[in-house]
């Protein structure tokens, strides 16, 4: 009776302990890790919320990146880190749904490894070209690397741009080669330079040079026109029908995270989301925003590796 009331009053003692934390949370500085370039997509959106997330949080949010090997890097990364809110994941679409599809082997899982804590925005694509490029439309393009089989490529700095720009060329019979680089954007200026032929890119980091005339947008991949876009066309006006596209950037904590939290951080990043100057800004940026719960976050993670593995699976799209 002894060694299982001791068993009981330790047990109390150790929720006590991991409550305490919880509800004192955040008494330090937040870092979120982006697993690409400053001036990215996914870095231009977490800078759009990190003042407001501190103000909220009344800690300071860090951003730190750590490019590298489609967001792998930084994956692993905030993984393997204490699981107590202090070093989240910006996690969009590529490393938690496309990568598992692509790469046999990853050294994280993100379904095991993470917990998910809210979808911040999401949005199509952008096929983009520079301006200098003699072409405005898909099918001046196709025309183009037809006639140039072994000139042309295209830009891509993640799973999603990449799957994305091998189905276009599975589509339309074209022969670009895959340039990797390490941020969306230096992908844009990379067409902008003339060292790539193409690129197809999230809204973000194109935005600017499309509207400033550096870059040219050819077509987009959501279902309908997008509003910040009326007069580009949709892939399947393009007559490419099964390039519908879209994607979504979140925030991910390392699992085994308190679920008090998880719960603060998700209240705190939909709250943000919501604000109609945040709202303004990312509409800006043709993203939508979202700030939905974890559990609609987890239930799109598992949905969207199942589709992935199969487009991966169908098309032979292989990253290792």
């Amino acid at each position: 009776m002894k060694t299982w009331l001791f068993a009981g009053l330790a047990s109390v003692a150790l929720a006590a302990a991991g409550v305490a934390p919880a509800q004192d949370f955040p008494t330090k500085p937040i870092r979120i890790i982006v697993g690409y370039t400053v001036g990215g997509g996914n870095d231009i959106i977490v800078r759009v919320l990190q003042a407001k997330l501190a103000e909220g949080l009344g800690q300071p949010v860090i951003v730190e990146n750590r490019p590298g090997a489609q967001s792998i890097i930084a994956a692993e990364y905030v993984a393997k880190q204490p699981a107590d809110g202090y070093t989240l994941l910006m996690g969009p679409s590529g490393p938690m749904t496309m990568n598992p599809a692509t790469y046999s082997k990853l050294p994280y899982s993100p379904l095991k490894d993470f917990a998910p804590i809210s979808m911040i925005c999401q949005f199509p694509l952008l096929l983009a070209v520079g301006a200098k490029l003699p072409v405005s439309s898909v099918k001046e393009l196709v025309e183009y690397a037809r006639q140039r089989p072994t000139q042309v490529n295209y830009a891509s700095s993640a799973a999603p741009f990449q799957m994305a720009a091998e189905l276009f060329k599975q589509k339309t019979g074209t022969q670009f080669v895959h340039i990797p680089y390490k941020g969306s954007g230096d992908s844009i200026k990379a067409v902008i330079a003339g060292e790539a032929t193409m690129t197809i890119i999230d809204p973000a980091p194109a935005t600017g040079p499309i509207k400033g005339g550096q870059a040219r947008a050819l077509a987009v991949t959501s279902a309908q026109r997008h509003p910040n876009w009326p007069d580009v066309p949709t892939m399947a006006e393009a007559g490419l029908p099964d390039l519908e596209i879209g994607l979504w950037t979140a925030f991910f904590a390392p699992a085994a995270t308190p679920a008090p939290v998880v719960k603060r951080l998700q209240e705190e990043v939909a709250r943000v989301v919501r604000l109609p100057e945040i709202r303004e800004r990312l509409a800006a940026m043709s993203l939508d925003p979202v700030g939905g719960s974890s559990e609609e976050l987890g239930r799109t993670v598992a949905r969207d590796i199942e589709r992935w593995t199969a487009v991966a699976k169908s098309a032979n799209i292989k990253s290792d």
